[in-house]
């Protein structure tokens, strides 16, 4: 199979050519249809995730078509169209079980635990708890931006932001993560103001549903004030910064709730004002994607027309082009969504 690979962390990305990986038991492998880039495929490039082990095939929110499948698999046979959430849990344990797999300790992640969907073919482990069937009425495209940005964001609003119709939704950072959190935010009758400092973000987000945007900088926390009045009642970092989750945090009302879902550069943490934040009782949350049980209402939203997911999607590249995109991820995050055919060298 064609693949991306690299030896060394913050090394030369290659396309290559490595044999198709074996099915475990209980897994499926899926011949990849479409696969996202995003910018935790930089984290784990630069060396961030230690889970990671060389030489490394990135990518982990993709679709596909099930191509073989492992002893045990109960629910999936060949030529199923599908994709996964990018936290595939073990199917066992409690968290499992209660349809919290995003938390699962024994969790696998392609392009992180293992060889990721920058390439023709990937493995689904514990196949029948983490895998979605995708229908007629959803492209393979729209499919692979759900499994990181779309669910992630999807889940940091309904689960821990607990986002209600009216309410003021900040989102910090106008990359794929947060643009979908602009849209879903605008799915769900709240209204979302997006900061970013690059105009094209801005005026993507501006088309995809926020009700207000703001260039950061200095003047960005107490524009956002005037805006809403005082501050949001949720926040959103997508990005992952000290200055990003400050400016989040900062920008909440009392009795405010902030989602952190950007990664952070572990030799570059935020630090918080925690006065103001048990003074004003912010409640500051992780969120780390989402369960493959909690799809059927993203994909309902999708079904109805409520969320166009299509509408982030900018461009489709083939393997080459992505092996020169992926180290700039953090420098210059795409706006809106970047594909990979992982058929095109």
């Amino acid at each position: 199979m064609l693949a991306l690979q690299y030896d060394r962390f913050g090394g030369p990305i290659e396309v290559r050519e490595l044999p198709a990986p074996d099915v475990p038991a209980g897994a499926v492998r899926l011949k990849v249809t479409a696969s996202g880039l995003c910018r935790s495929d930089w984290h784990a490039w630069a060396g961030h995730d230690t889970d990671v082990t060389l030489p490394h095939v990135p990518g982990h929110e993709f679709s596909g078509v099930v191509d073989a499948v492992g002893s045990g698999v109960e629910r999936w046979r060949t030529g199923r169209r599908v994709t996964a959430p990018f936290v595939q849990g073990c199917g066992r344990c409690r968290w499992c079980l209660t349809g919290q797999a995003q938390v699962c300790p024994d969790q696998t992640q392609a392009g992180f635990t293992h060889a990721g969907s920058h390439a023709e073919y990937v493995i689904v482990h514990a196949a029948d708890a983490n895998l979605v069937a995708v229908g007629d009425d959803i492209s393979d495209q729209v499919a692979a931006s759900l499994g990181c940005r779309f669910a992630t964001a999807f889940r940091a609003l309904h689960g821990p932001g607990r986002v209600r119709a009216g309410e003021w939704v900040v989102v910090v950072g106008a990359g794929g993560v947060g643009l979908s959190a602009v849209m879903i935010a605008a799915a769900m009758g709240a209204r979302p103001i997006a900061v970013d400092r690059s105009p094209a973000a801005l005026a993507m987000a501006a088309a995809v549903g926020a009700e207000a945007v703001v260039t950061a900088g200095d003047r960005a926390a107490e524009e956002i004030a005037e805006l809403t009045g005082g501050g949001a009642q949720v926040s959103v970092d997508a990005v992952g910064h000290p200055s990003t989750a400050e400016l989040a945090i900062g920008v909440l009302r009392r009795q405010g709730r902030h989602v952190q879902i950007g990664l952070f550069d572990p030799a570059s943490l935020p630090v918080l004002d925690w006065g103001r934040v048990i003074g004003w009782e912010l409640q500051v949350n992780g969120s780390h994607g989402m369960s493959a049980a909690d799809y059927p209402q993203l994909l309902d939203l999708i079904s109805n027309g409520r969320l166009c997911p299509q509408e982030l999607i900018t461009r489709t590249v083939g393997l080459s082009e992505a092996a020169s995109l992926l180290p700039r991820t953090d420098i210059a995050p795409p706006t809106g969504v970047t594909l990979i055919d992982p058929t095109r060298a």
